[in-house]
C-alpha cells in the first residue's frame, strides 16, 4: 500500500545545521536568477499531508518575495472553466529574474480532478496528451522546470491527518477531499502511475521525494534542486553605511497626538 520506508528520523541538530547551509545556497541561487534573468519554475505535487507545504516554507524562509513567489491557485471560476486548461497557470509563470513555486499545479487535473470526477474523461485524456507538449514549450523557451513528487505511506498519511484533526492551529489544513483520499488511496495510486507514464519525460522528469521523515524530505529536495541548477555566486555590491548627519532641529510630535498599539507584552508574566 504505502512505501513503508523504515528509516531513523534525522536528528534535529543535524537537520537544522544542514538546512541553514542549504538555505544560504538558495539565497545565492536567488541572486543568480535575479542578475542573469533566468526563469525557474518548481512544481510541488504529491499525496495530501506528504510535506509539500512545510518544504516550501523552508525554501522561501530567507528569500526575497519580489524574486521568489508561491502560486497556490484556488478552485477555478466559472469563466476559467471555459478556458484552455493551462491558461490560468500560464499567467503565473515567471518573467526574467523570477522563481515561481507551484504549491500544486496543472497536475490537479491528473490527480484530484480525475479521481474525484471533477473533470470528464475527455478532459483528462486531453490533459495527458497536452501536458508533455506544454512543458516542452516552456523548456524550449528557456524556463528551468523542476517537478517534485512527495511520496508518503498510507499509514504515515493517516497519522498526519489525525494530528491535523486534533491540532486547532492546523485544523484548516484538513479538508473533506483530504478525508476522502483515505478511502481512495489506490485510486490516487493508479492516477499517479498513469500521470508518470505520460509526463515523466526526458525533458521534464519527475523527481520523487521520500517523505516519511519530513526533515529528510526537506533536506533532500532542496539539495537536489540546488544540484540541478547551474548557478554561480554573485558578488554583492559593496555598501558602506554613512555617518548619521547632525540634527537640523527636527522635533518629534508629542506621543499623545498618535495612536499606539497597546503594550500587550507588559501583561505577560515571567516564564
Amino acid at each position: 500500500m504505502g512505501n513503508g520506508g523504515e528509516r531513523k528520523r534525522l536528528p534535529r541538530r543535524v537537520y537544522a545545521r544542514e538546512l541553514y547551509r542549504l538555505q544560504g545556497e538558495l539565497v545565492k541561487l536567488q541572486e543568480w536568477v535575479r542578475v542573469t534573468g533566468a526563469r525557474l519554475v518548481v512544481v510541488f505535487e504529491g499525496r495530501d499531508a506528504a510535506g509539500k507545504g512545510s518544504t516550501i516554507k523552508r525554501v522561501i524562509e530567507y528569500l526575497n518575495p519580489r524574486v521568489v513567489r508561491i502560486v497556490a491557485l484556488p478552485v477555478p471560476t466559472e469563466r476559467q472553466r471555459t478556458q484552455w486548461y493551462f491558461q490560468r497557470y500560464v499567467e503565473h509563470l515567471p518573467a526574467a529574474g523570477e522563481v515561481v513555486l507551484f504549491d500544486r499545479s496543472w497536475y490537479n487535473r491528473a490527480g484530484v480532478e480525475h479521481v474525484m470526477g471533477l473533470c470528464t474523461e475527455e478532459e483528462y485524456a486531453r490533459f495527458l496528451r497536452q501536458c508533455p507538449v506544454f512543458e516542452r514549450l516552456l523548456i524550449e523557451d528557456g524556463i528551468l522546470l523542476r517537478k517534485y513528487w512527495f511520496s508518503v505511506s498510507d499509514a504515515e498519511q493517516e497519522t498526519r491527518f489525525h494530528e491535523r484533526l486534533e491540532d486547532p492551529m492546523r485544523r484548516w489544513k484538513l479538508s473533506s477531499i483530504d478525508v476522502e483520499s483515505i478511502l481512495r488511496w489506490e485510486d490516487y495510486s493508479r492516477a499517479k502511475d498513469e500521470m508518470f507514464r505520460h509526463t515523466d519525460t526526458p525533458e521534464a522528469p519527475w523527481y520523487v521525494v521520500e517523505s516519511e521523515d519530513k526533515r529528510r524530505a526537506r533536506i533532500n529536495m532542496i539539495a537536489h534542486l540546488l544540484s540541478t541548477v547551474p548557478y554561480d555566486e554573485i558578488e554583492p555590491p559593496r555598501l558602506t553605511l554613512p555617518a548619521r548627519p547632525l540634527s537640523t532641529g527636527y522635533r518629534r510630535p508629542p506621543r499623545e497626538t498618535q495612536t499606539y498599539v497597546p503594550d500587550h507584552s507588559a501583561t505577560l508574566g515571567e516564564p
